[in-house]
């Protein structure tokens, strides 16, 4: 109908002339990607708009805080639930004190191996992709990485909750089974939320589905763009490709 294209065209139009960054809540379960690839056919665009795509770089760049639930007493090849079960240890010796004193040794400039299903790639392809199709992958060899500070939230055997403040190209699932190893046990994360990402919280920034809408796109853009140092707000900002979309997002 005429109508319904006029009143698209004008939405487009208006999508098309935001730029900035905001942050978008994601459910446990999909993967980043896909969050984004809804959101695009929902809208056209996604968390990165314009010249939003460039800030990424820099917003990601920061420190990042996550709740992580681990399981002790249990291995898996992904170092999380979503893997198959590769060892099984004796958890019940360890106490709240143990795993305490434990978390010392992962705080600061710390050494780690990244896990072999992550995205870092080799020759051009993910090692996830190539572990998937069972090609030979060998582990990365371990890099200096921050972590800024690691509390037990709770501790109810099997199962810890942790608060990790972390740099960029951290691994909370390494660091889960690092702790097993270091308790003389494995562990796996059974869970993972992002809490901070930058100067975004997942409390006060992040954009739920039931908001992908472009008023309220561009009410997080004003805010979330204005919290980045020396940048200015999306309403400075011209569409770099007011033919097309952007498309960034951060895959762990």
């Amino acid at each position: 109908m005429a109508a319904g294209e006029v009143a698209l065209g004008r939405a487009g139009d208006r999508l098309f002339s935001l730029s900035g960054l905001f942050a978008v809540y994601k459910p446990k379960g999909p993967t980043s990607a896909g969050v984004l690839n809804q959101l695009r056919e929902r809208l056209l665009a996604v968390v990165g708009i314009g010249k939003g795509t460039k800030m990424l770089k820099t917003m990601l760049a920061g420190s990042k805080k996550y709740t992580a639930i681990g399981l002790l007493g249990k291995a898996t090849d992904t170092l999380d639930a979503t893997g198959r079960v590769t060892e099984e240890k004796p958890y019940d010796q360890i106490t709240k004190g143990d795993l305490e004193n434990v978390l010392q040794k992962f705080t600061g400039d710390i050494m780690q191996v990244p896990p072999l299903y992550s995205a870092l790639k080799k020759d051009g392809e993910r090692l996830s992709t190539l572990m998937k199709r069972g090609e030979p992958v060998e582990a990365k060899p371990a890099r200096p990485v921050k972590v800024y500070s690691i509390s037990l939230q709770q501790f109810q055997p099997p199962l810890f909750t942790l608060d990790v403040e972390c740099g960029g190209g951290f691994y909370v699932r390494s660091l889960v089974s690092d702790i097993g190893k270091e308790l003389s046990t494995c562990a796996t994360m059974q869970e993972l939320t992002r809490t901070k990402q930058g100067p975004f919280t997942l409390e006060e920034h992040a954009l739920y589905e039931d908001k992908w809408t472009i008023d309220e796109i561009a009410r997080s853009l004003e805010h979330c763009t204005s919290l980045l140092p020396g940048e200015p707000s999306h309403k400075k900002l011209k569409a770099e490709n007011p033919g097309g979309t952007a498309v960034s997002c951060e895959d762990k």
